[in-house]
Parts: C-alpha cells; sequence; structure tokens
C-alpha cells in the first residue's frame, strides 16, 4: 500500500530517535547516561496529582467542550493576565493535547498550501515538519551564534514574501536557551504588522529563566501585536506535566473557533482528567515551580563551567529552558569524526553518553545537551565526554 505523500517526507523526531536507542542500549545493560529528553526531571506536584484523583473519583471521566473545559480557559486567562497583563477572554482560549497539537492544529487552519512560514534556527524539531503537513513552505533563516541564535529585524524583512503567512518566535529558546528582549520583540513585531505577517510565540518555557532575565511576550507590548499573535503555552515543561498533555493557543477569535472546530473532529477534547489536574496548577501555590527553576539554574551555573573546558567546544550560556547548546564542530575535527553527526554517535556508543545532534535542529555544528537530570549524573556525563574528546586526540 502507497503511503500519502503528505507523510513520505517526514523526518522522524531526532529527539525521540536518539531517546529510544539510548534506552534500548540501557536494556541490554549499558551504563548510558541520557541528555536528550526534553522534560523535568521532577514529578508532578502533589496538588495537581491529588486534584486530578479527586476529579475522578467525583465522576468527572466523560467528554468536555472540545476547546477545554470553561474553568480551566478562566485558570489560563487569569494567568495571562497575571503574568503578562493581557486580558484575553476565554471564548479566545483553546486547550488542546499538549503544546505541541496546538502548534499542529494551528498550521492546519491558517496555512493553505504553498503559503511559506519563517522559521528561524536552530528551531525545535516539529516546527518544519507541522508546517509541510499542511501543505506549507517552511523558510529557515538562521540566527547566527554572534547574535545569540537570533534572527535580527534585517534578517525578517528579506524572508518576507507575499506567500509568508506567519513567523514563529521561540523565547525562551528549545534548543538554544536564548531569550528576546523587548526591544528585539517590538523591532520584529513592527515588521509583522507592517506587512501583516501572523506572529506565533511559543512560550512553553516562559517560567524557567535565570539569573536576571526574564521572558516577555511580544503579545504584551502594544493592543495591535496582541491582535497580530497567537500564543502557545501548556503545563507541560512549567508544572513537570509532559505526560498530562495540555497545551493551550489564545489569540485571535476566528483562529481560535476554527481550531476548535478541528479538534471537534480530531481529538474531541483534551484529556477530561489532565484538564483538572491543569485547574489545579494554575490556581494553586508556586513554590514547587520556583524550587525546579532554581534546582536548574544551580544546574547550569556548574555544567556550563566544567562544558566550557571540554577541548573543541564552545558554547554561549543559556537565559532560559534546561538545554546547553554547544558548538563542537572542533571538538569533532580533533576526534576524527567526520561531522557532528558521527561525533554523537561516538558519544553514545563509546562515551555511553545520549546527546541530540544540532541537524535536527537546523544546526549542524552544535548539540544539545538537557540539564533536566540530577547534577550527580550531569557532572558524571560531562566528565565522560572530556575524557572521550581528550583519549580521541592522543
Amino acid at each position: 500500500m502507497e503511503l500519502a505523500q503528505r507523510v513520505q517526507s517526514l523526518t522522524p523526531s531526532t529527539t525521540l530517535a536518539i531517546t529510544a536507542k539510548a534506552k534500548e542500549l540501557k536494556a541490554q545493560g549499558h551504563d548510558i547516561i541520557g541528555l536528550g529528553a526534553g522534560e523535568p526531571d521532577f514529578n508532578t506536584p502533589q496538588h495537581i496529582i491529588d486534584a486530578a484523583v479527586q476529579s475522578m473519583n467525583e465522576g468527572h471521566t466523560k467528554y468536555t467542550a472540545a476547546a477545554g473545559l470553561p474553568a480551566l480557559k478562566e485558570e489560563i486567562s487569569k494567568k495571562f493576565k497575571k503574568d503578562q497583563g493581557l486580558n484575553i477572554d476565554p471564548a479566545d482560549i483553546v486547550v488542546t493535547s499538549g503544546a505541541k497539537h496546538a502548534l499542529y492544529t494551528l498550521f492546519q487552519v491558517i496555512v493553505n498550501e504553498g503559503d511559506e512560514v519563517i522559521i528561524p534556527s536552530p528551531y525545535w524539531v516539529s516546527y518544519p515538519e507541522q508546517v509541510k503537513l499542511a501543505g506549507g513552505v517552511p523558510v529557515y533563516v538562521e540566527g547566527k551564534e554572534e547574535n545569540d541564535y537570533k534572527i535580527t529585524p534585517d534578517q525578517l524583512a528579506e524572508s518576507i514574501t507575499e506567500k509568508t503567512k506567519a513567523v514563529i518566535i521561540n523565547s525562551p529558546s528549545n534548543p538554544t536557551g536564548m531569550l528576546y528582549s523587548e526591544d528585539e520583540l517590538k523591532a520584529l513585531g513592527e515588521l509583522c504588522l507592517k506587512h501583516n505577517v501572523l506572529i506565533i510565540s511559543d512560550e512553553i518555557y516562559e517560567k524557567l529563566t535565570y539569573g536576571d532575565n526574564k521572558h516577555v511576550s511580544i503579545a504584551q507590548l502594544s493592543p495591535e501585536l496582541e491582535n497580530q499573535t497567537i500564543i502557545i503555552n501548556g503545563v507541560s515543561k512549567s508544572h513537570s506535566m509532559t505526560g498530562w498533555r495540555i497545551g493551550y493557543a489564545a489569540g485571535n477569535k476566528e483562529i481560535i473557533k476554527a481550531m476548535t472546530n478541528l479538534a471537534s473532529h480530531s481529538t474531541s477534547n483534551p484529556t477530561t482528567t489532565s484538564q483538572y489536574g491543569t485547574i489545579a496548577a494554575y490556581a494553586g501555590s508556586d513554590d514547587m515551580l520556583q524550587e525546579m527553576r532554581e534546582a536548574f539554574e544551580n544546574r547550569l551555573n556548574v555544567i556550563y563551567d566544567k562544558l566550557i573546558k571540554i577541548p573543541g567546544f564552545t558554547c554561549i550560556k543559556p537565559q532560559g529552558a534546561f538545554y546547553l547548546f554547544p558548538n563542537v564542530k572542533e571538538a569533532a575535527e580533533m576526534t576524527g569524526f567526520a561531522d557532528v553527526d558521527a561525533f554523537t554517535k561516538g558519544l553514545l556508543e563509546e562515551a555511553m553518553v545520549a546527546v541530540i545532534p544540532g541537524s535536527g535542529f537546523g544546526s549542524p555544528n552544535n548539540i544539545r545537551l538537557s540539564y533536566a537530570t540530577s547534577l550527580e549524573l550531569l557532572e558524571a556525563a560531562v566528565d565522560r565526554i572530556h575524557r572521550f574528546v581528550e583519549s580521541k586526540m592522543k
């Protein structure tokens, strides 16, 4: 049987593929340290778990509205008001089965065949594939290393054509951990307003910023930019709820209505129990979130100092998320590997450390390391990488 053309060109998720290979080797008895997964290593806070269990015991196990529970959309609306000062009506919010599904559904309702979506690189691995599935054309704009992997207004202006439908802004970024400043967002936003380009603001890592760095949503900078922006967010990273699969989109009423209609024919509704847990997540205490953020920041400060001492490694210190994204091209060359992908394979098979090659993020000179694991394992992993590089140099 011939598969549909829309899936024949898809590239499998590099992150999931490496994670699966690491698990396979671990099951065979190898001492693998995995730094690939993009999820916090903390359990979901207990009050969220308790609320979900209570909802089931109270009989809340049936369908909900396709766009999500009204009570949950109210809590999300309050969250926008509290965090960004945005007055987003609950009717302009659709709850989805994870932020990934929010993005997928959004592209399905806004992209026509041949429409272009500007994707700054390095990029999250699923952006291009989701655009292609919608019949769109990914247009890559390189965020250069010397500009902290962020695109400039001049680059954006040069990339906009009559076919441009949207631009994606992911801040803090996966995989780089970089943040766009308020001034940078304003400059990019002005271009989007001028050319009527929809802004897709992926803010899934907004709660994970370090030092004096603070997340700014482009939607909060002016009423015009709010109207031009669809915000994508969820509780996977902020509340360590990756498996609960709750995300959401907020913004233009017509777009949100279209996403809701599509969801009614695909998922019916996000998992009911997870929605009740998310109500508790947003209505409850943020103490555990702060503890998790502080743990990530401590790990970052310790591991970064060790990582940049590895020969051939250069790395800009991340401002958010929980990834390091070092340039290891020189290390790969020094150790005799053909490219960084081969170097990454060597790390897994010989050093027993699983990292994600940057090629999956549109940045073939880099690798991504997640520090969402214990400091003990992180230090052991970086030590292994250091010894691996030095042994290959001899």
